[in-house]
């Protein structure tokens, strides 16, 4: 008898959208797979959620993105019910989600992490904490939603009081020039090193999510040595936060002074996309693993109670 798998999606983030694409591609692989696979669009009722996952479904897959999806919420939820559910437990979760808390495990594991601070909404809004240029991120966001760059010619952020929506405090980051480099992990191995070159110059979350403006170059042309660190950084972040499943680090390469340059870790996400345009779907199938074989590896390698 074949598996039965629901497919969470949706979600009530700002990355809804994007959640809704990767659950539709994921079930829609799994069923060529021969799962049998319900979805459900998560909404902020959780009653309803519990009531739909009744009678509980073999294996839960997370294809939620952002805030309740990747926070460790919905997966403390899926604890109690005792149904195993892809991608990271509730501390890992957690953990990779609260930005400045991942840093400190990772600068104090010597991952190299990029100068950053905390600051109120009314310090980020009334003059540099940093010197630029420097990155303003919200410290519980993902898909680069909420980023805004500080350079040299800019007066500071293009946010408002009115609409900065992301919280009383935020983190401002050194910006670090070079190259956006990205690495997945899959269990205890990583699959390979991305590079992305955007038309803009920033891997926002259009950039991410629309056709035609990121070119994704696989393996990405660098160093040996710098590859090898590269994937080396990625799982050592994979485990050091507990993660497990799939998760995808993203990295910044510097080869603007030196030779052969630094890399610098920005951050881990433990719900990467699975989209068309995903970034760990492509590199998997550039390691031989199609599409519908890394969906159904992390269906088998579902867990609870971790």
């Amino acid at each position: 008898m074949s598996k039965q798998v629901t497919v969470l999606l949706g979600g009530i983030s700002s990355e809804r959208e994007v959640s809704l694409i990767s659950g539709n591609a994921v079930a829609e692989a799994l069923r060529d797979k021969g799962y049998e696979v319900l979805t459900v669009d998560v909404s902020t009722d959780l009653a309803a959620v519990i009531s739909a996952l009744s009678p509980a479904p073999d294996v839960i897959f997370n294809a939620l993105h952002g805030r309740f999806g990747e926070d460790g919420c919905i997966q403390g939820a899926l604890e109690l019910l005792a149904i195993p559910y892809t991608h990271s437990g509730v501390l890992a979760s957690a953990l990779a989600m609260d930005k400045p808390m991942a840093k400190r495990l990772f600068e104090n594991a010597g991952i190299p992490c990029a100068e950053h601070v905390i600051a109120s909404q009314d310090e980020i809004l009334s003059g540099d904490v940093l010197e630029r240029p420097y990155v303003v991120k919200p410290l519980n966001e993902g898909s680069s939603v909420g980023v805004q760059i500080v350079s040299d010619g800019t007066n500071g952020p293009t946010l408002t009081k009115e609409q900065w929506v992301f919280g009383d405090k935020a983190m401002v980051e050194k910006y670090v020039p070079g190259r956006e480099i990205t690495v997945a992990v899959m269990g205890d191995r990583a699959l390979g090193v991305t590079e992305l070159r955007t038309n803009d110059g920033f891997y926002d979350y259009e950039a991410k999510y629309t056709e035609g403006r990121t070119t994704h170059i696989v393996p990405a042309p660098i160093p040996d040595s710098v590859y090898d660190a590269a994937m080396a950084h990625a799982v050592k972040a994979h485990e050091l936060l507990g993660c497990r499943g799939v998760t995808r680090a993203d990295l910044r390469y510097d080869d603007t002074k030196s030779d052969p340059g630094d890399l610098t870790m920005l951050e881990i996400n433990t719900q990467p996309g699975m989209t068309p345009l995903s970034l760990v779907p492509e590199q998997a199938a550039h390691a031989g693993i199609e599409f519908g074989e890394l969906v159904s590896w992390m269906v088998e390698n579902a867990a609870c109670g971790s």
